[in-house]
Formats: C-alpha cells, sequence, structure tokens
C-alpha cells in the first residue's frame, strides 16, 4: 500500500514508544511541550534509534504477508 502505518517507522516504533513517555505528562503550555518533545528525542541514543530502521525488513514482510491490512 502506498501510506500503511505497518510500514512507517515514526507510527510504529517512534509515535508508540514516545505515547509511553507521554502516558503521565500534563502539560500547562505549548512551551512545556516543545520541552519535553526536545528532551525525549534527546534522551534517546542512536541505539533506540538504529534498532527502528533495523526491524524495518521484517516489517515489510509482515505487510505483504498480510496483503496490505493492518496488523499490530
Amino acid at each position: 500500500p502506498p501510506y500503511s502505518p505497518n510500514i512507517a517507522p515514526s507510527d510504529y516504533y517512534l509515535f508508540r514508544s514516545m505515547a509511553h513517555g507521554l502516558a503521565d505528562q500534563q502539560f500547562r503550555s505549548y512551551e512545556d511541550i516543545k520541552k519535553w518533545l526536545d528532551s525525549w528525542i534527546a534522551s534517546k541514543d542512536e541505539h533506540f534509534y538504529r534498532n527502528g530502521i533495523r526491524a524495518l525488513p521484517e516489517r515489510w514482510e509482515k505487510v505483504v504477508a498480510s496483503d496490505g491490512q493492518y496488523f499490530e
């Protein structure tokens, strides 16, 4: 499929991890959100991003095997 959250690393890897970090957060301003986001991104080392990229071929195979249908 031209777009599938199953193959977009931002959807299945980056945003999922970010959502876990956001679970208990409450922000009072846009600046608080920006500071948290900048801090969260900076807290991830190269292994975090590398693991997301390395998972891509397996995700692509699952998308093909599921005929483009959504899966967890």
